[in-house]
């Protein structure tokens, strides 16, 4: 459901085996030029039809549910904006682009099924417990990504990182118009000066377009009944979505040095 609103399909290679480090790189610049082009494709049919049906769902919800929602991510975005109690292994150094691969797939493959078991578990307990997946999840998600940043050999703890994260989060959840602006705000990143702070981040635009990328999807873990396999599917093809998104975002840091 996140996938087909989104227009990006998700459809990850997989990555060959007992090539030399620079055929093994050729290959995976032929994957970030196909994830480039699916990034910056312009909105279809498909996202128009998504967006207007977004907003019809929104009108509908409880304006007491928006806010709640709101002020879950607005807290949880705060709390990643400082660092509080984000924790992650050293940077790995002297890998090649193919071990960070395989180690990036491993940690994707740990996280989407904890995320899975995770929506289960609140589809599975109604309206409220559904809820409380939305703090739940994107604990996952950037606890992924920070876990990501290591493996590609990034000191997270480092504030143009933490910027770095923040905008694959963005990437991924995205419409189509925002998305690509984020695209080119990442390319090029370790070439670049960068913020020293958080003052001029647009939160209110994080948090609005991941709300409005999630909710048609996971509006339907709080149906009763079906909830709970749906909340797992959700969840899982939300990590891969993710997953999929951070690989290539680094990828392309190693490529272009």
């Amino acid at each position: 459901m996140a996938a087909a609103a989104s227009g990006v399909q998700i459809v990850r290679a997989t990555p060959p085996a007992d090539l030399t480090d620079e055929a093994y790189e050729r290959w995976a610049r032929g994957e970030v030029d196909r994830w480039r082009s699916d990034v910056l494709r312009p909105p279809g049919p498909l996202d128009r039809a998504a967006r207007e049906m977004q907003g019809r769902i929104n009108r509908l919800i409880p304006e007491k549910v928006h806010a709640t929602v709101t002020t879950v991510i607005e807290g949880m975005t705060r709390t990643i904006l400082t660092g509080a109690d984000l924790t992650t292994a050293p940077a790995l150094i002297g890998a090649s682009l193919a071990e960070r691969d395989r180690r990036a797939l491993a940690a994707i493959s740990s996280y989407r099924a904890t995320a899975a078991v995770e929506g289960g578990v609140t589809g599975a307990g109604g309206f409220w417990m559904a809820l409380a997946d939305f703090p739940a999840l994107l604990v996952i998600k950037i606890k992924l990504l920070f876990d990501l940043s290591a493996v590609y050999g990034h000191e997270a703890d480092h504030f143009e990182e933490r910027l770095f994260i923040l905008g694959l989060f963005q990437l991924a959840f995205s419409g189509a118009e925002h998305r690509a602006a984020v695209f080119h705000e990442l390319e090029g990143w370790s070439a670049r000066q960068h913020p020293a702070d958080f003052e001029h981040f647009d939160w209110r635009a994080f948090q609005q377009q991941y709300r409005d990328y999630i909710d048609l999807a996971k509006l339907a873990q709080m149906i009763p009944v079906v909830g709970a396999p749906i909340g797992a599917i959700v969840n899982w093809r939300l990590l891969e979505r993710l997953g999929e998104t951070a690989m290539n975002g680094y990828r392309m840091r190693w490529l272009e040095g």
